[in-house]
């Protein structure tokens, strides 16, 4: 991944490139660590990194010099010096105004160039997976739907919400996963309602919803899926909502390929749920990228215009909400292909009634 950082700034208008987030540093290097720097140009990358991680990053940073970390606004400078960068490019999105200021004022005589242009790059390259960051991905889908049939015969009327989302992490962390994508959601009834709902002490009861959104990290890489079941039974109105949201999100699998718009792949799902009636409880974006991180470039929403590539993994997760009464989304993740899309998530979309 270094190669690909190095003609980035090959082909850009910077000397250099500093990189200082976790998430970019490990993209690029493979060796995870909370503190660092990877500063790189066109021929040289060099990570910084304090004793606690030394050790580790001389074995596992990829194709990269590691140096321990002393006072690391002057290394910087005096890397950068060595290298004649005349300009450095910095993670404006994920830079804090007292680092800016702290590099602003160690580097002097190098302009920092903080105009948002290396995060796009970056976001760009990353949002291409390679067939090795593909098999994490579909790795970790994979322990997260053992997740799902697991908790399948766990869920009762009597049990509570964080009792279902506390045994589906236990599961996911216990069958391989290096760590949980994030909180997991696991709401029921009303709060079904709740895209992003907390799961509490709520009991679930027969007629309810249960909404779980959850996803696994295998070596570094996330998946992300929804489900929404019902326990003992489930109302017309119910059935008629879930397989509305289901519709739409078949309807947006079938549309999504190299080319389309993200817009587009939005429309796809969100005009089946519109024409259902429904177009005012579907409250946010049909899907997101997902890679290092849970939330990545692609976004498929009303306002990008931005076309889909081949590699792109991409979550798609229409929903209805209607407040106070209940709410679906149900998410896969798909491989945007040339002439469609595969999808990662194999487990079922029928209606499941506990």
């Amino acid at each position: 991944m270094i190669e690909k950082l190095k003609n980035l700034i090959k082909n850009s208008e910077y000397d250099a490139a500093l990189i200082i987030s976790p998430e970019n540093r490990f993209y690029f290097t493979g060796f995870d660590s909370s503190d660092g720097y990877l500063v790189a140009d066109e021929n040289e990358a060099v990570f910084i990194t304090d004793g606690r991680y030394i050790e580790a990053a001389q074995m596992k940073a990829k194709d990269c010099k590691v140096v321990l970390q002393e006072k690391s606004a002057v290394q910087i400078k005096n890397i950068l010096s060595s290298m004649g960068a005349k300009s450095v490019a910095a993670e404006a999105d994920r830079m804090t105004v007292s680092q800016y200021a702290l590099f602003a004022s160690a580097l002097e005589g190098i302009e920092i160039v903080a105009d948002g242009s290396l995060d796009r790059e970056i976001d760009a390259l990353r949002s291409v997976k390679t067939p090795e960051e593909t098999e994490k991905i579909r790795t970790a889908q994979r322990i997260a739907e053992e997740a799902f049939e697991h908790i399948l015969g766990f869920i009762r009327a009597g049990r509570t919400e964080k009792e279902t989302a506390l045994e589906l992490e236990y599961y996911m962390l216990s069958h391989r996963a290096q760590g949980i994508s994030f909180e997991t959601i696991a709401v029921s009834g009303a709060k079904s309602s709740m895209p992003h709902g907390v799961p509490d002490e709520k009991v679930i009861e027969n007629g309810d919803f249960v909404t779980m959104d959850f996803g696994a990290v295998y070596k570094g890489y996330h998946s992300d899926m929804t489900r929404t079941v019902a326990v003992g039974g489930a109302s017309d109105e119910m059935k008629e909502v879930y397989y509305t949201v289901l519709k739409a999100q078949e309807n947006a699998l079938a549309s999504i390929r190299a080319g389309l718009s993200c817009k587009d792949a939005d429309f796809s799902a969100r005009s089946v749920i519109e024409n259902a009636g429904y177009g005012k409880y579907f409250t946010h974006s049909t899907g997101h990228g997902v890679g290092v991180e849970i939330h990545e470039y692609p976004n498929l929403s009303q306002a990008s215009d931005k076309a889909l590539k081949t590699g792109n993994i991409v979550t798609v997760e229409p929903g209805i909400y209607i407040p106070g009464k209940f709410g679906v989304r149900i998410e896969d993740m798909a491989l945007v292909c040339e002439n469609g899309c595969e999808n990662l998530t194999k487990a079922p979309k029928e209606l499941i009634i506990l």
